[in-house]
C-alpha cells in the first residue's frame, strides 16, 4: 500500500519510458512495445498493478541499461492494458508519488528496482498559498495559450486542490519542453516547485504570444496577396472582354434559356447556374473555362424530364415481335407481361431481363423488337473487355479529358429517360488496377438505387428507374453472383432445325435478296435446298452461319443472271453443291439392322441435338473397363455407373458371372476426335453392355437418353427438345426418356411429337424390355 505522507522502501518492477515525463497525480497513456518493457508489465500483476516508470536520459537508446536511466522515478497504479494486434500493449497508469531509485535487483528479462517514496514537503506555509494565488492568476487568463486542453486544466486545478497536486498537473500539461519538465521529478518541496512553476509559465506564454504573432502576419501577408491576385485577374478579364464581351452576354442569356428548359431537378438545375456564374467570370482563354462549359453542355443535354409515349396495345406489341421474330416464345411472353404490368399498374416494372445463350440466337435484335414493340428509344452499350470503372461511372472533372461513363452518354444518345437500354455481352467485364467495372454495374442494375444514379462526372443523381434494362450474355457463370441476383434470367436455346428453316424463310432470305438487289421471281432456294444447308453447310446454335451462306447463294445467283443473260435461278439439294462445294458437316443416321452391342443415344451440343452411338464389345482379359472416344469425366463416371449396375444385376439377367472376371469390357463412342461429356448417356451404355453380354440384338429404330443410378433408377435429362429433333431427323422412331422429362414433351414440336413414339420409364430394366430384342 502506497502511503502519499511517509517514506517508504519497496520493491517494484520497471519501465524505461522516453518522450513523455510523467509527474504525481496525472492518469496518462503509454504504448509499451519493448519485450523488457511488456516483461515488466506482465509482472506488476504481482504488486497489485504497482509499477515505476523512469525517465531515460537519452531518448535515442533503443535498448537502455541502469546507468542510461535517471535516478528518479514515479510509482504508478496500472488502469488499464490493451494487447494490440502488433503485440504492443497500450496501457493507462495513474501516477501517485515520486521515488528514488536506489538499487537495481535485476536487469533482464526486465528491470527490477529497490525504491525510496519521495512524499512532498511543504517548508512555509505562509509562502507557498502567496505563490499558489501568484500561479492562478498567471495561468487563468492564460490558460488557452499554456494548454493543449485549456478546460480540462482549469477544471482540475480549481476548486479545493492542494498546491501539490497544482504544481504537478499544470508542469505536466505545460506547453514547454521534455526536458524542462524532467526537473520536477526530483524537486520534493512543494514551494521550490511552485517557484520554478511560475518561471516556466511565463516563458511558454512569452512563447506562445510570438507564435500567435507569426501566425497572425503570415496569415495577413497571404490574404494581401490573394487579393492582389484576384484584382490583377479580373483585370486580365476586364481588359480581355472589351472586345468580347457582347457576344459572351448573348453566350450567357442562350445556356440560361437551356437550363431552365432542360427541366431539370431544382438542386441540379441550382449547381448548374453556380457553374454558370463561376463561367461568367472567368476568361475564355482559362482551361478552366472549357471544362466549365463542357459541364454545361452535358447537364443541357441530358433527357432529365423527356419521355417517349409508349405503346399501350398489347395486341400490338405481340404482333410486332412475332413480325420480327420465329420462336423464342418464352421470352415474348415475358415482354408481354410486363407490357401489361406496366399498363395495369402505371408504373415502369422493376424488371431487368438478362438473356443467356449461345452467339448468334438472336438476343440483341430481339431487344430491338421489344424496343419496337414498345415505341421506346433503343440504346446499346456492349461491356465485352471493359476493365475501367470510370467506363461505367464516368471521371470526376479534376481529370484532364473526363468525360461521363457509358451509362450517362447513351442516355444523351437516346433522347429520352424511358428507353430501352441493352447491355451487351455482360458476361464479358473484366477487373484490373483501375477497378470492377462489375460492381458498379450494381448501381445501375438495382431498381433500388437507379433512381438516384450518381456519375461521377454529372456528380447530382440522374433517374434510371423509367429505363428498361436488358442484358444479354453467353455464359452465366462468368456474372459475379450480386450482378446475377439483381437479373431475372430468361434463358435462350439454340434454335431447332425446324426454326432455323422459318427464321430463313420469312427473315434471311428475304433481307439478303434485298441487299442484292433481286426479287423473288429471279431467285428460289427449294424447301429441301434449305434444309440441306441448315444440316450440311452450317452447324451453329444460331443463325448468322445460314445467312451468311444464303447471301453467299445470292451473290451467286446475282452472278449468273448476268453473266448467262438468264432470268432466274433455282438452288435444289442437287446442285447446292455446284455452288456451295461439298457438304461441310454430316449427320448421323440410325442403323439399318439390329445389331449386339450397339445402341443409339442422344446428345446434346452447343449447335442443337445429335445421335450418339455406343458401342460395347468384351474378350479374353482380366476384368478391366476400357473407356475410349475422348470422354468427359462425369461421362466416364456415368459408364463407370452403368457397368457397376449390369454386373451386380448379371444373375437377374442370367449372365455369367465369371464373364467379368475372365473378360475386358471395351466401351467406345464413335468421333473420337470431339469431346464428350454429360451424364444423359448412362442408359445407353447401360444396354449397350447388357446387349454385348448376354448376345441380346438392340432394335435400331429405338434411340434412348437419361442417367443412371446404381439402383437402375433413370433420372431426368436437359435439352429433350434438341435430342427428339435429332432423333427424328435420323430415323428413328421409338425415343426412351425419363419419366420425369414427361413434363418437357410440351417443347416438342407438333409435326415431331406425331411421328415419334416417346416411352418414358423409371427404372432401366424399361429400358433393356423395350430396347432388347429376344430371339
Amino acid at each position: 500500500m502506497i502511503k502519499s505522507t511517509e517514506v517508504q522502501e519497496l520493491h517494484f518492477p520497471a519501465i524505461a519510458i522516453r518522450g513523455l515525463v510523467v509527474l504525481p497525480h496525472n492518469e496518462i497513456r503509454i504504448e509499451v512495445g519493448r519485450e523488457t518493457s511488456i516483461n515488466a508489465l506482465v509482472d506488476s500483476e504481482r504488486f497489485d498493478g504497482h509499477i515505476v516508470l523512469i525517465n531515460q536520459a537519452d531518448p535515442l537508446i533503443d535498448n537502455p541499461k541502469p546507468e542510461d536511466l535517471l535516478k528518479y522515478g514515479i510509482v504508478c497504479k496500472l488502469l488499464m492494458k490493451i494487447k494490440q494486434p502488433n503485440g504492443n500493449y497500450k496501457v493507462k497508469v495513474k501516477a501517485l508519488i515520486r521515488c528514488s531509485i536506489e538499487e537495481y535487483f535485476q536487469e533482464e528479462p526486465f528491470f527490477f528496482t529497490n525504491i525510496k517514496t519521495l512524499p512532498s514537503i511543504a517548508s512555509d506555509p505562509d509562502k507557498e498559498i502567496a505563490l499558489v494565488r501568484m500561479a492562478i492568476n498567471t495561468i487563468v487568463p492564460s490558460a488557452d495559450l499554456l494548454f493543449t486542453n485549456p478546460k480540462e486544466v482549469i477544471a482540475s486545478i480549481q476548486g479545493n486542490t492542494t498546491a501539490d497536486k497544482l504544481t504537478d498537473i499544470v508542469a505536466f500539461n505545460l506547453k514547454t519542453t521534455e526536458n524542462d519538465k524532467l526537473k520536477y521529478i526530483s524537486i520534493i518541496d512543494i514551494n521550490d516547485r511552485l517557484e520554478k512553476l511560475l518561471v516556466d509559465v511565463e516563458k511558454a506564454k512569452q512563447v506562445s504570444q510570438i507564435e500567435e504573432k507569426i501566425t497572425s502576419e503570415v496569415k495577413k501577408n497571404i490574404e494581401e496577396n490573394q487579393r492582389e491576385y484576384i484584382l490583377r485577374e479580373k483585370m486580365k478579364v476586364i481588359q480581355d472582354e472589351l472586345g468580347e464581351k457582347a457576344n459572351k452576354d448573348i453566350e450567357i442569356t442562350k445556356l440560361k434559356d437551356a437550363i431552365e428548359k432542360a427541366g431539370m431537378p431544382e438542386q441540379t438545375k441550382k449547381k448548374a447556374y453556380d457553374e454558370l456564374r463561376r463561367y461568367e467570370s472567368i476568361p475564355n482563354y482559362s482551361s478552366e473555362s472549357n471544362i466549365i462549359r463542357t459541364y454545361l453542355d452535358w447537364l443541357i443535354a441530358l433527357p432529365w424530364s423527356v419521355k417517349t409515349e409508349e405503346n399501350n396495345d398489347i395486341n400490338l406489341a405481340e404482333k410486332i415481335l412475332n413480325d420480327e421474330h420465329y420462336g423464342l416464345e418464352k421470352v415474348k411472353a415475358r415482354i408481354i407481361e410486363y407490357l401489361a404490368v406496366k399498363i395495369m399498374t402505371g408504373k415502369t416494372p422493376p424488371t431487368i431481363l438478362c438473356l443467356v445463350g449461345p452467339p448468334g440466337v438472336g438476343k440483341t435484335s430481339l431487344a430491338r423488337s421489344v424496343a419496337h414493340s414498345l415505341n421506346r428509344k433503343f440504346v446499346k452499350v456492349s461491356l465485352g473487355g471493359v476493365k475501367d470503372e470510370a467506363e461505367i461511372r464516368g471521371h470526376r472533372r479534376t481529370y484532364i479529358g473526363a468525360m461521363p461513363g457509358r451509362i450517362i452518354q447513351e442516355m444523351k444518345v437516346a433522347g429520352s429517360n424511358n428507353p430501352v437500354f441493352l447491355i451487351d455481352e455482360i458476361d464479358k467485364l473484366s477487373s484490373d488496377y483501375k477497378g470492377d467495372p462489375a460492381s458498379a454495374m450494381l448501381e445501375v442494375l438495382d431498381p433500388e438505387q437507379n433512381k438516384i444514379f450518381s456519375d461521377h462526372f454529372i456528380e447530382d443523381p440522374f433517374d434510371l428507374s423509367g429505363v428498361m434494362f436488358i442484358a444479354t450474355a453467353n455464359y452465366l457463370g462468368n456474372i459475379p453472383e450480386p450482378l446475377r441476383d439483381r437479373m431475372e434470367i430468361v434463358e435462350v436455346s439454340s434454335y431447332t432445325d425446324i426454326e432455323k428453316f422459318h427464321i430463313a424463310l420469312n427473315h434471311l432470305i428475304p433481307k439478303q435478296r434485298n441487299m442484292h438487289g433481286l426479287d423473288e421471281k429471279q431467285i428460289e432456294i427449294t424447301d429441301n435446298a434449305l434444309y440441306k444447308i441448315i444440316r450440311s453447310y452450317t452447324r451453329e446454335a444460331g443463325v448468322r452461319s445460314l445467312e451468311r451462306t444464303i447471301g453467299s447463294l445470292c451473290r451467286k445467283a446475282t452472278k449468273e443472271i448476268l453473266t448467262k443473260k438468264i432470268e432466274k435461278v433455282t438452288f435444289t439439294p442437287e446442285n447446292l453443291k455446284d455452288f456451295l462445294g461439298k457438304e461441310i458437316f454430316f449427320h448421323n443416321q440410325s442403323d439399318t439392322e439390329n445389331q449386339i452391342g450397339v445402341v443409339t443415344g442422344l446428345a446434346y451440343t452447343p449447335y442443337g441435338g445429335d445421335t450418339l452411338p455406343v458401342e460395347v464389345t468384351f474378350y479374353k482379359g482380366n476384368g478391366k473397363l476400357m473407356l475410349t472416344g475422348k470422354l468427359g469425366d462425369v461421362m466416364k463416371e456415368s459408364a463407370q455407373a452403368a457397368f457397376s449396375y449390369v454386373r451386380s444385376n448379371c444373375e437377374r439377367y442370367n449372365i455369367n458371372p465369371n464373364i467379368f472376371n475372365e473378360n475386358d469390357i471395351h466401351i467406345h463412342v464413335p468421333e473420337g476426335a470431339i469431346p464428350k461429356d454429360g451424364p444423359s448417356a448412362g442408359v445407353t451404355m447401360a444396354t449397350a453392355i447388357m446387349s454385348a453380354l448376354s448376345r441380346r440384338k438392340v432394335n435400331h429404330l429405338v434411340g434412348m437418353t437419361g442417367e443412371i443410378t446404381l439402383r437402375g433408377r433413370v433420372l431426368p435429362i436437359g435439352g429433350l427438345k434438341e435430342k427428339s429433333i435429332a432423333a427424328h431427323r435420323s430415323g428413328l422412331k421409338i425415343i426412351i426418356i425419363p419419366k420425369e422429362n414427361e413434363r418437357d414433351l410440351d417443347d416438342i414440336p407438333l409435326i415431331i411429337r406425331n411421328e415419334l413414339q416417346f416411352i418414358p420409364v423409371s427404372q432401366v430394366d424399361e429400358v433393356f424390355e423395350i430396347a432388347l430384342i429376344n430371339e
